[in-house]
């Protein structure tokens, strides 16, 4: 069974500071556009959902990916 990620409190400090952060999501998954970035508006699921619909991937791997980037982000 896939793994099922939570908002954890790396992600609520990634919503606080989703104006200075989507640049970066940007850079990471190039086919999201302003406009999808406007709309996921720091909402991890809404982010997940437009990974899967812009690069046709499923919903586990859509997760597993920002759960990887989401690492990147909180400082160690």
């Amino acid at each position: 069974m896939a793994p099922v990620y939570a908002a954890s409190g790396a992600w609520e400090q990634i919503e606080g500071n989703w104006n200075q952060l989507a640049g970066k999501v940007k850079q990471r998954w190039g086919k999201l556009t302003d406009n999808d970035i406007t709309v996921i508006n720091g909402k991890r699921q809404e982010l997940v959902g437009k990974i899967q619909e812009r690069y046709g991937v499923a919903k586990n791997e859509a997760e597993k990916q920002v759960g990887e980037w989401e690492k990147t982000q909180s400082p160690q």
